[in-house]
């Protein structure tokens, strides 16, 4: 497949690249992709819930009524959690939700939600984007020449360029990322994907290994 090259005008340059299909035109697997985004959701969790149990909470620990002739239950301590305020039964402890996922699933799960973007003509590719000082308006601007407003769109760049995360940062549809950090959560999560010329060969690179 081939795509016309971009300037930040929204323009063509009359440049042509052509998407490889050995990353951007595999067989999509949804089983990869849905294994591959439930890992990164999973990562994204603290974990770190903790309700106290009976041995944690802080009460007196004697027996709170004779055993016999009251009538009701017996009880020993007015920790247990059949009172208000004792401990909880079997509550949340912290834990670590992450998994493992083998690299060759996580590899076709990436070049799945490539080929579906490419399938589904979702992709954009970029001469350049590189700016000389923070500004959120230029980015506005980008947005709006690439006919973008209201999508949600994943700029992808060769390399880290700071003032192009800054300018982004404020738009809540927007996000910009490495090719090296580029992932299959954000990928699936964005309506259009705008990547940097340079950026081509370096997800071919990180892809084909």
């Amino acid at each position: 497949m081939e795509l016309a090259v971009l300037n930040t005008a929204g323009k063509e340059t009359g440049k042509k690249v052509k998407l490889e299909k050995s990353v951007f035109g595999v067989e999509p697997s949804e089983h990869s992709i849905y294994l591959d985004v439930k890992q990164y959701l999973a990562n994204q969790r603290q974990g770190t819930h903790k309700s106290k149990q009976r041995a944690e909470v802080s009460y007196s620990t004697r027996k709170i009524k004779r055993q016999k002739g009251t009538g009701t239950a017996r009880a020993g301590s007015i920790k247990s959690p059949v009172f208000v305020g004792g401990g909880r039964a079997f509550g949340p402890e912290p834990r670590d939700y992450g998994f493992k996922l083998n690299k060759k699933v996580k590899r076709l799960a990436r070049m799945s939600a490539l080929s579906l973007k490419a399938q589904n003509k979702n992709v954009r590719v970029l001469e350049d984007l590189s700016m000389d000082a923070p500004k959120t308006k230029e980015f506005v601007s980008l947005i709006k020449n690439l006919e973008l407003v209201g999508n949600k769109a994943l700029f992808v760049t060769e390399d880290v360029n700071s003032n192009v995360v800054l300018s982004a940062r404020n738009i809540s549809k927007a996000k910009v990322v490495t090719a090296a950090n580029l992932n299959t959560y954000d990928i699936m999560n964005a309506n259009v994907l705008v990547v940097c010329e340079g950026a081509l060969g370096k997800i071919n690179e990180v892809l084909s290994k």
